[in-house]
């Protein structure tokens, strides 16, 4: 391969390529990047490839979750504290269904860009650029929101940095604490739409939980707030990668480039051309990361990417997250699952059961329905079972509010619910008791290790 450099995929093809207007600003917002201090370290990437590498092994579980878009005003501690206490709870309830330790990635300090179908917006007869997230432009449909502004680079750098330390801060006092099921809402419980024996099964499961956490705090010298300080890393599609490259750099006392914007970046399905610059950006870091395979992907191409992205068959290094759709999965997954399992190469297979199930209602929003979400995933665990693979990490949209945009589930949203708490940016997400009903589902289908 051409030697590769933080800059060498300025000359490849730019998929979802932003169109700045200003060279000079530009540039002068990417040298301040450059001189920040990392996001991340090197130490916590190492560690999470570690762990990957365990969970590409059967040892462990991931889940990621988070928000479609981050907004620079999500950066408020109650929008932050939802979105952990929604994974760390999430999270307690896989550990009891597959009885492995699981690791938390976040969507959050950083996933502020989106990628687009169309580089322009029409309203009205006026054509605007798309809206590409808060680290390109805002969502005000104007021509100076609109602007692809070299500002928002910093400025997303600055809200990334505020909401890491939140969570750092939060993870090391004792918001672990939140595990107690005891302080979860579990009011879908009691909803007329499941079944008594769906019913009684969640809450024997709570009730499992309950028991365990207070046999570790009678026989422990440390409560559980203090046994279960939990550690979090975050995600975010790499998308822009002037802020991506910014913030590459090598460190003392380890060989190579890191990325650290994030722990885990990951290439989107409209960015993985095998000749891309984001393929060739990413071939050259020492981080974990993960590739989005929709349902046209073909073994041939993914064998490919694997050789370009990891030739050395580093464990820990490769995700692999599917979003095929609920109808498509089974078919579209199995060749892919096989044939990886028959070259050899480790990878974490990780279901995003979201993004394949979006459609939209005659008013023009976007949803997604419950029962799809959870019938990829089935699908998904159903394939891996067969092929005598590892189904090794779930990957949501999710959000600790009470927002009413995907329908379905124990509540019972329905398309006319949906504009009564429609928050979303971009994509629509699971809201609170949405995802934990979620967690219970998957639970229940886990096999233990």
């Amino acid at each position: 391969m051409a030697a590769w450099s933080p800059d060498s995929w300025k000359s490849r093809p730019k998929a979802q390529a932003i169109a700045y207007d200003d060279p000079a600003e530009l540039e002068a917002a990417v040298r301040t990047l450059r001189r920040l201090p990392p996001l991340v370290t090197s130490w916590e990437i190492e560690q999470l490839k570690a762990q990957l590498a365990q969970a590409q092994r059967g040892e462990r579980f991931v889940l990621q979750g988070g928000d479609c878009a981050e907004t620079l005003d999500d950066c408020a501690p109650d929008s932050i504290a939802a979105k952990l206490k929604i994974l760390l709870q999430m999270s307690m309830v896989l550990i009891h269904g597959g009885k492995r330790p699981v690791t938390r990635v976040g969507r959050f300090a950083g996933q502020y860009a989106k990628p687009r179908s169309k580089p322009t917006e029409v309203r009205d007869g006026v054509e605007l650029p798309n809206y590409f997230g808060d680290l390109v432009n805002r969502p005000d449909f104007t021509a100076r929101a609109r602007r692809a502004d070299p500002q928002l680079l910093v400025e997303g750098y600055k809200h990334a940095g505020l909401t890491l330390n939140f969570i750092r801060s939060l993870t090391k006092s004792g918001f672990a604490d939140l595990h107690h099921p005891e302080y979860w809402d579990l009011s879908f419980m009691a909803s007329a739409k499941l079944s008594g024996a769906l019913r009684a099964e969640y809450q024997r499961i709570v009730d499992e939980v309950t028991r365990a956490l207070d046999f570790m705090e009678a026989v422990g010298e440390r409560s559980v707030a203090q046994l279960s300080r939990v550690e979090f890393y975050t995600s975010h599609e790499g998308l822009n990668l002037h802020y991506e490259s910014a913030q590459t750099r090598t460190v003392p006392r380890r060989r190579g480039w890191y990325d650290l914007s994030t722990h885990l970046p990951w290439i989107g399905e409209r960015t993985r051309q095998l000749d891309g610059a984001h393929v060739e950006f990413f071939r050259g870091v020492r981080n974990p990361v993960g590739v989005k395979l929709g349902p046209s992907t073909t073994p041939e191409e993914v064998l490919r990417l694997l050789d370009v992205l990891n030739p050395q068959d580093e464990p820990g290094k490769i995700v692999l997250i599917t979003r095929m759709g609920a109808t498509r999965a089974r078919a579209a997954l199995g060749p892919i699952v096989a044939r990886v399992r028959d070259e050899g190469r480790p990878v974490l297979w990780m279901s995003d059961p979201m993004h394949g199930n979006t459609v939209s209602t005659p008013s023009g929003l976007k949803t997604r329905d419950f029962d799809a979400i959870l019938q990829e995933l089935e699908e998904v665990m159903a394939v891996h079972e067969e092929a005598g693979t590892y189904l090794g990490g779930v990957h949501f949209e999710l959000t600790g509010d009470d927002v009413t945009e995907c329908t379905g589930g124990a509540q019972a949203l329905t398309a006319a619910d949906l504009e009564r708490n429609y928050t979303s940016v971009c994509d629509p997400r699971l809201n609170y008791q949405q995802a934990l009903e979620m967690s219970f589902r998957i639970a229940r289908r886990m096999p233990s290790r």
